[in-house]
């Protein structure tokens, strides 16, 4: 199927799983982030969203940033014989299933967790490589771009980037539509990356919430109602962290990425019904605990 040749995906609704689909015990999921102070973002939505969607949540953390909903004030990179023994503790007691990759801050901690990887060699590895928040600061040194491209990205099943990352990985401009976002395809497949979800959710001008899921040969369109609010802060935290808890429960990676697309839509749904902070709230990871009284 070329690049052009897109299927259109009717939007899902999100139905919480209630069983593993091949009984595998105890889904768990690392997270490697960094930590958001304000709770939205980072290890925090990680953690909330591996819990949320049925998973078990274990963390290394990479960077503790001073943040809230209105930016990021200040970033502190975790030393890295910590952060090599936080991985190392984990690793050698805990059988870690899959594993989610966040905010990485700069060169020597991306090599650092692409060796601790190496040597364990979890199933199924999910980056989402976050360069820039939601207010517009940016995590990731530009120094650092190119080693994550060359270290961790031969590494994963998937990529998550959203527009603006995307532009930063490939030099391309950020795409402001659909035809845009397709154009990227063949320059984002050259990134080496075994699967790509290239997240349009930056298309604030469109009525649909676009994603475009690429393989080698394929590109999937997958969409959803576009939710006017303005609080978005941690989506693509919580659409990596729930995508990598579904695989860790055994669903493919389409399976998982379709049910992850349908959790955040949802969550993003109920983000209103929260009311924290004066500038981008977070996503609501618990909207299933308050509807209907149940948790299904």
């Amino acid at each position: 199927m070329s690049s052009h040749s897109v299927p259109h995906s009717n939007p899902v609704k999100y139905n919480h799983p209630t069983s593993q689909p091949n009984g595998l015990g105890t889904p768990i999921v690392l997270t490697i982030a960094g930590s958001d102070s304000g709770g939205g973002a980072g290890i925090q939505a990680d953690i909330k969203a591996i819990s949320a969607t049925g998973g078990f949540a274990c963390s290394a953390i990479t960077a503790i940033t001073s943040q809230n909903t209105l930016g990021v004030a200040a970033i502190f990179p975790i030393p890295l014989d910590h952060v090599k023994s936080q991985l190392d503790a984990v690793f050698s007691d805990i059988k870690i299933t899959a594993v989610k990759i966040g905010m990485l801050a700069d060169s020597s901690i991306i090599n650092t967790v692409a060796d601790t990887l190496r040597q364990y060699r979890p199933k199924f590895i999910v980056l989402d490589p976050v360069m820039i928040a939601t207010s517009g600061d940016l995590l990731l040194q530009e120094s650092a771009i190119n080693t994550l491209k060359q270290t961790l990205f031969p590494l994963v099943d998937i990529i998550t980037p959203n527009l603006p990352e995307a532009a930063a990985l490939t030099g391309l401009p950020r795409p402001t539509n659909e035809d845009e976002m397709l154009a990227m395809v063949p320059t984002l497949r050259a990134l080496g990356a075994s699967c790509i979800l290239l997240k349009g959710g930056h298309l604030d001008d469109q009525e649909e919430s676009l994603d475009l899921l690429i393989t080698a040969t394929t590109v999937e369109r997958l969409s959803a109602p576009r939710i006017h609010t303005k609080n978005t802060h941690g989506t693509g935290c919580t659409l990596s962290s729930a995508m990598t808890s579904y695989l860790a429960q055994g669903y493919s990676l389409l399976d998982a990425v379709h049910l992850a697309k349908s959790y955040i839509s949802q969550a993003i749904k109920h983000a209103d019904q929260l009311h924290i902070g004066q500038g981008h709230g977070p996503v609501n990871h618990f909207f299933a605990l308050h509807q209907d009284g149940s948790t299904q």
